[in-house]
């Protein structure tokens, strides 16, 4: 049986545990409080101009090779969106299991599955694997940046337009809330800017048919379709933050809470053992007494 010693050494390093878990929980709840604004900030932005390239490309009968579906599908590439970090309950598990699940179960269905991974725990998973990427991102700002975002999106449109993938997906947890996060897998190329205003029938946003565009429409839309990716690769980096930060502080608080038992556990077994102790103390004292009557 551990001496009383040794159960304070363990109540004293709980607690200190304690208190590194119900920090991280504070810090992770202040990150996801500014993720959540940053997505809630650009939504209005992203559904614009989405609608705003929509309405261009219906009214002006305009195609563009980012937004062809192709008949048939044969390579694609897969994005998979962890984070550096652990400490984040099964954030990063429950992504790499839906990856590696995906591409066992397709892999025999198309000509090429490659893998871009974007995050360590991702990267190390796979590598465990003997799975090699065409390209990797680590050691991410603390908080992911539009720069960071954008850099992504060009590599990845460079890789479809040169023709090395009919489909790009990104595999990612979409945040639903503090302790809820869903892994998804969503098809970032080719781009699916939704119906036109025209096309629902009702025109929304008052888009005249007849404008004149300069410089001309096809240009217009170029540019508005590399600013859309950036914002759409941005949104889903946000939102895995996001998660991710939720996963954390959930798992900090259910840490801190276990924390809380075993220091109650703890501190009632040390109380039991200097009770004993005690009362053993006590006893000889008395039986010395008696013995020396």
């Amino acid at each position: 049986m551990a001496s009383l010693k040794d159960i304070r050494a363990r109540i004293e390093s709980t607690k200190n545990t304690q208190q590194i878990t119900k920090a991280m929980k504070l810090v992770s709840a202040s990150k996801l409080r500014k993720a959540q604004h940053n997505i809630v900030n650009m939504r209005p932005y992203a559904l614009s101009l989405r609608r705003v390239i929509s309405d261009i490309t219906v009214t002006q009968k305009i195609t563009h090779p980012l937004m062809e579906r192709k008949d048939h599908v044969k390579k694609v590439l897969l994005v998979v969106l962890t984070s550096d970090r652990g400490l984040c309950g099964a954030f990063n598990t429950n992504i790499n299991k839906y990856a590696e699940n995906y591409y066992k179960e397709n892999k025999n269905n198309f000509e090429k599955v490659d893998f871009f991974f974007i995050g360590k725990r991702g990267l190390d998973h796979f590598a465990k694997r003997k799975i090699q990427p065409i390209e990797s991102i680590t050691k991410l700002d603390k908080d992911i940046s539009y720069k960071l975002a954008a850099e992504v999106a060009e590599k990845l449109l460079k890789q479809y337009l040169s023709g090395e993938y009919d489909e790009i997906r990104l595999i990612y947890n979409e945040f639903k809330s503090a302790i809820s996060q869903n892994v998804v897998c969503e098809t970032l190329i080719p781009i699916n800017v939704g119906l036109s205003s025209f096309a629902e029938g009702k025109n929304k946003n008052n888009f005249s048919k007849d404008l004149v565009f300069e410089p001309t429409a096809k240009e217009i839309i170029d540019q508005l379709l590399v600013k859309h990716f950036d914002l759409l690769v941005y949104r889903c980096m946000s939102e895995s933050v996001a998660a991710e930060h939720g996963a954390r502080m959930t798992a900090m608080e259910n840490a801190s809470n276990n924390a809380k038992d075993m220091i109650a556990k703890f501190s009632l077994t040390y109380n039991k053992l200097r009770q004993e102790k005690i009362t053993t103390e006590l006893t000889e004292i008395v039986s010395g007494a008696e013995a020396l009557k």
